[in-house]
């Protein structure tokens, strides 16, 4: 269940929470604000993507042989 959660928050935050997000000020490392909202959830997608990929039981399977 906790794999579905993880895999379930990109699309929370880049969908549901880009409302929020949506503004221009404040600049972070130097872009909009909405432009690092989205980059940072590309690069948190990749690391739970990951993270789910480790919990997985049926990728374990396939390291013990």
């Amino acid at each position: 269940m906790f794999r579905y959660i993880l895999a379930a928050l990109p699309f929370i935050g880049v969908l549901v929470c880009i409302p929020f997000a949506n503004k221009v000020e404040p600049y972070v490392f130097g872009l909009p604000f909405v432009l690092f909202w989205i980059v940072m959830w590309v690069v948190l997608t990749s690391i739970l993507m990951g993270i789910i990929y480790k919990l997985d039981p049926a990728n374990k399977e396939g390291e013990s042989k």
